[in-house]
């Protein structure tokens, strides 16, 4: 990654406490959206041992293959058959505050906080729009990390746009494209 040629696919994983929704969106978003430079995984703290049924229809309706998707927790990934993985985003405010396990390859990190749309109460509409709003800002995130120049990148430059694509608005996120 500093300067250096990529050699793909490189692998992420996407962290949240229950992994049930927004870890697996993100993990479905980049695995259509890598151009090829990457292999996506998601896991969680705690996993609820379920994919949250509002976010599987949400990717069914988007034509993605839910059929492998399953809550697991992130210390499947921690033992010594697990990919190394080469950058590791939290996207829930929880997974961000916990000590996570150590990585093997210490990965490059970043927090790209997104509001639970699991905790949204209301109307079916409402739940539904938290769910659709949650897709929008990983989409847009996971897709102005996936075009960076990573080998023109060094190591502190590239973990600025890393930790600007996670910041709240739009703006901060655009600086990183």
């Amino acid at each position: 990654m500093t300067n250096a040629t990529v050699t793909a696919p490189m692998n992420v994983l996407f962290l949240c406490t229950g992994n049930s929704a927004r870890s697996i969106m993100a993990e479905c978003i980049m695995n259509r959206e890598n151009l090829g430079k990457f292999k996506a995984y998601s896991a969680g703290s705690m996993p609820t041992g379920k994919v949250n049924p509002l976010a599987a229809n949400l990717l069914k309706k988007l034509n993605y293959d839910v059929s492998g998707l399953r809550s697991k927790s992130w210390e499947e990934f921690a033992g010594p058959q697990s990919p190394v993985f080469d950058f590791v985003f939290t996207v829930c405010d929880d997974a961000a505050r916990e000590t996570c396990p150590v990585w093997p390859g210490q990965p490059m990190t970043a927090h790209w906080g997104i509001p639970d749309p699991a905790a949204v109460t209301g109307t079916d509409a409402e739940r539904g729009f938290a769910f659709d709003d949650a897709y929008r800002m990983l989409q847009q995130r996971i897709s102005i990390f996936v075009n960076l120049p990573l080998e023109n990148l060094s190591k502190l430059s590239l973990q600025d746009h890393l930790d600007r694509i996670g910041r709240p608005g739009t703006a901060a996120a655009k600086e990183s494209a």
